[in-house]
């Protein structure tokens, strides 16, 4: 297991082009942290996603429903007047900003007008977030999930230590899901084995087998021989972190 505080790029290996963020327990941290680490070294780099997510702090839109046909917003220049946002506090590398179409009643964005693709040929990383789970570290996928777009470079598939050993109905996104898929019952402990077997059965009925896998929140872990157990019974690199933000 390889533990990582900073660099995360390069941990999971991400490539230009489309990332798809799935899974849960910091799925939207990592998309801002990755997107600000991709700019600083010189990337031109598009946040967003395939389902609706809450806007990015500290990320320039420019707050309307039409296509995103303007420049990326480029560092040194406020992307709104008196805007103390960390990206115009002094960034001096690349660009970034956020699309989407914006919800009034729930304040979340939905996906960009523009196909995430076509998006692709103008930046050199699209992050988006293609994945909820109602802010709980770990969850089971429905039918439908995760959406990820066609032609995705990079799969990043997050999961939640803080959930592990505490009762799936707590701490799981879908609980009937995860149960019929490891054989379990909702009062009992999502036990790092029960997790590994639930995401290694998903990763094959989805065909994400290239999907690189994030534990995130290892600072929560009151037994931090749960993070190996994990790693064991998944059978495959993971790579560990507390994401802050």
């Amino acid at each position: 297991m390889e533990t990582v505080s900073g660099n995360l790029a390069s941990a999971l290996r991400i490539e230009s082009g489309i990332t798809a963020i799935i899974g849960s327990g910091g799925k939207s941290t990592l998309l801002k942290t990755l997107g600000l680490e991709l700019m600083r070294a010189g990337g031109r780099v598009l946040l967003c996603t395939t389902t609706h997510m809450f806007p990015v702090a500290g990320v320039p839109w420019d707050g309307s429903n039409r296509r995103l046909d303007a420049a990326p917003w480029k560092p040194g220049a406020a992307h709104a007047p008196g805007c103390t946002c960390e990206a115009c506090a002094g960034l001096v590398r690349g660009s970034i900003c956020q699309a989407g179409v914006l919800n009034p009643e729930t304040g979340k964005l939905s996906a960009p007008a523009e196909p995430l693709n076509e998006l692709a040929q103008r930046f050199d990383y699209v992050l988006a977030e293609a994945d909820g789970s109602k802010r709980l570290p770990l969850k089971a996928h429905a039918a439908w999930e995760p959406v990820v777009p066609a032609g995705t470079a990079n799969v990043v598939w997050v999961v939640g230590a803080s959930g592990l050993g505490k009762p799936v109905a707590e701490v799981v996104h879908r609980p009937e899901l995860f149960c019929e898929r490891c054989g379990c019952e909702p009062t009992d402990a999502a036990a790092p084995e029960r997790v590994a077997q639930v995401l290694n059965a998903e990763l094959q009925m989805l065909n994400l087998s290239n999907a690189r896998i994030m534990l995130n929140q290892a600072d929560t872990l009151a037994d931090p021989t749960m993070a190996d157990r994990f790693e064991a019974a998944l059978n495959r690199p993971l790579i560990a972190t507390s994401l802050q933000g």
